[in-house]
């Protein structure tokens, strides 16, 4: 695969997981669901990102997991993601 097919290939990579990021947020805004639900769905997620991204689980700790974390403690007013 040429340099310009893997840049192509991990900016689509990358897409993909920006659109899946953003619909979890949307549920966990939106959606009717238990605590345990919306860990479930972060969760999912984070197995997605790993699949996609194999290595990079600190990076999705560091980055995604906070913004999923202010919404889940902002609607059932607990965290979840700690010892994830």
């Amino acid at each position: 695969m040429s340099s310009r097919q893997e840049i192509k290939y991990e900016n689509r990579r990358i897409r993909n997981l920006r659109i899946l990021t953003d619909l979890t947020f949307q549920r966990l805004c939106l959606e009717r669901m238990t605590i345990n639900e919306a860990r479930e769905a972060v969760l999912e997620l984070r197995r997605a990102a790993t699949k996609m991204f194999p290595g990079k689980e600190g990076v999705f700790d560091l980055v995604i997991a906070p913004r999923l974390e202010r919404v889940i403690i902002g609607r059932f007013g607990e965290p979840t993601l700690t010892s994830n």
